[in-house]
């Protein structure tokens, strides 16, 4: 016989809140590592600009987008705790 009541944190989704919020979390570090890396570029196509190779560009940036993407994945895999 199945068990009919629902857990109060049930919200309905195949994923738990707090996978929601770690989720959520990890969008946000992905948007701010996309802005990172951003700009850079030169105005005139004649004039070559040594801005596109400065440690935000090319080292911070893409360390802050695989932490954001590391974290999507675990909150994906994250087992809930059930209490």
């Amino acid at each position: 016989m199945a068990d009919t009541k629902q857990n109060k944190n049930d919200l309905g989704f195949s994923i738990p809140k707090e996978n929601l919020l770690i989720i959520g979390i990890a969008v946000v570090l992905i948007i701010i590592g996309f802005f990172l890396v951003s700009g850079g570029g030169s105005d005139d196509p004649n004039v070559f600009s040594k801005d596109i190779f400065s440690f935000r560009r090319i080292t911070l940036a893409p360390i802050v987008m695989l932490i954001g993407y590391g974290l999507v994945i675990y909150g994906i895999m994250r087992k809930p705790k059930h209490s």
